[in-house]
């Protein structure tokens, strides 16, 4: 991704987190307990209400925790679809004929690439890897509202401010620490005052930055299934967003093509 947003490249630039490794702390009595290794300290107790406030507008901690199988097309790049219960991924390149089948737990899995299986372990891990990180950057792109209390974030509150688009918001700072593939990275996230939904984002590759690389905004939110999720980024879209409660046995075995509405 460079500067005029090249949306092939993202993983370079998102801070890449593996969510299905972190486990809420035990005996939380509030109803978005955060994960272990959240930085509850270091937050400000402003940032993480408005945080529980986002998690709430967007369907609610226990309806997200219900979720199991989300879909999307990331910006016409990749084709994902996510079992959030197993860890199972399924990702195909739209530009080649890629095709990874891991699970992001294990990191075990299987890949299809130039018209065959890869059996080559070296090359196998690699593959594996990347359709990982893939997966890891494509899933914050449109889920990242549900993570602001992740194992090592902080979040801290900046304040208020309106925006060119019209809304008022708060302002969030996240930083993270010894997480991912690139905790070194920061992001402002501007609460909509009103709707407590994400409104826009700002990306900065070092914590240590004044300037953001990208600001961006969260459009248009729908209902899928009981939570809410939104796939415009202004520039670009997410589309093809499913949330399902069943999806075909061999989505996650086989490199046949998937039919999401053939159970």
């Amino acid at each position: 991704m460079k500067a005029a947003f090249k949306f092939a490249n993202l993983a370079l630039f998102t801070c890449l987190f593996v969510f299905q490794l972190c486990k809420p702390k035990e005996n939380a009595d509030i109803d978005n307990p955060p994960m272990e290794g959240f930085n509850a300290a270091g937050s400000d107790a402003k940032a993480i209400l408005l945080a529980d406030s986002v998690m709430a507008a967007q369907g609610g901690r226990q309806n997200w925790d219900a979720t199991r199988y989300i879909a999307w097309n990331f910006f016409n790049n990749r084709q994902l679809l996510w079992d959030k219960f197993t860890g199972d991924v399924r990702v195909e390149n739209l530009k080649d004929d890629t095709k990874t089948l891991v699970n992001i737990n294990t990191g075990k899995g299987k890949v299809f690439r130039n018209g065959a299986e890869v059996t080559q372990p070296d090359s196998l891990a690699k593959y594996l890897q990347k359709g990982k990180e893939a997966w890891i950057n494509d899933s914050y792109w449109l889920v990242m509202p549900y993570k602001l209390k992740d194992s090592g974030v902080t979040l801290k509150y900046l304040g208020e401010e309106k925006l060119t688009t019209g809304p008022e918001t708060h302002v969030l700072q996240l930083t993270y620490e010894n997480v991912g593939v690139t905790p070194e990275n920061k992001y402002k996230v501007y609460v909509d005052k009103n709707t407590h939904l994400v409104a826009q984002w700002a990306f900065f590759k070092s914590a240590n930055d004044s300037v953001p690389m990208f600001v961006m905004p969260w459009l248009n939110y729908q209902t899928y299934g009981k939570i809410k999720l939104s796939g415009d980024r202004g520039q670009a879209k997410i589309t093809d967003i499913q949330v399902l409660e069943e999806v075909p046995e061999t989505a996650f075995t086989s490199f046949d093509p998937v039919d999401l509405n053939k159970k």
